[in-house]
């Protein structure tokens, strides 16, 4: 097994978290091998950011991302920079209300979520990448649910654990949906 995830889109809206916590699962509950490479621009919310996480059953020699087997892509800065990286036959996670999709990729899986939406429902916008989360578990199918759980438990600031799992339960309800 081994799968190339890129997770992008602007400081602010957890990138680097949703990585660091999948990259958690992975390792910690679900005994994988895991690189996590972070990218970032100078401002702390606002500017263009990435996350790249590499998941093996072996060690992994190159930290580097060659070509996404998915992507999950929350503005358009980020869709534009690289949506035409995902491997043919790979996913696409897009935050549907940030990301204008205008010529769909026919060789990939695309699923359209409103996961800004579906967090302020909940009542914390911030939560947005934690229902993209949940979308990745129910559509990946790599990472097992309860090692997502556990992750965001542990990863997330005391007292936001119920909110977080909310908002993760959000993303796979919205995938089963479609």
């Amino acid at each position: 097994m081994y799968q190339e995830i890129r997770f992008a889109g602007f400081g602010g809206q957890g990138i680097i978290l949703a990585g660091y916590i999948t990259g958690r699962a992975v390792t910690i509950y679900d005994k994988l091998f895991a690189t996590l490479v972070q990218n970032y621009g100078p401002e702390s919310r606002g500017g263009a950011c990435s996350a790249q996480l590499i998941i093996s059953d072996e060690p992994i020699s190159y930290p580097n991302l060659t070509r996404p087997d998915i992507l999950v892509v929350m503005s358009q800065e980020a869709w534009n920079k690289y949506a035409g990286e995902v491997k043919p036959g790979g996913i696409m996670l897009v935050e549907e209300d940030m990301v204008t999709v205008e010529k769909p990729r026919p060789d990939i899986k695309m699923v359209r979520i409103p996961a800004t939406r579906l967090a302020e429902e909940i009542g914390k916008k911030m939560v947005a990448n934690i229902v993209m989360l949940g979308a990745l578990t129910a559509t990946a199918k790599i990472i097992p649910e309860k090692a997502m759980q556990s992750a965001i438990k542990s990863s997330v600031p005391p007292g936001t654990e119920n909110l977080n799992l909310t908002a993760f339960q959000k993303g796979i309800d919205c995938v089963s949906k479609l």
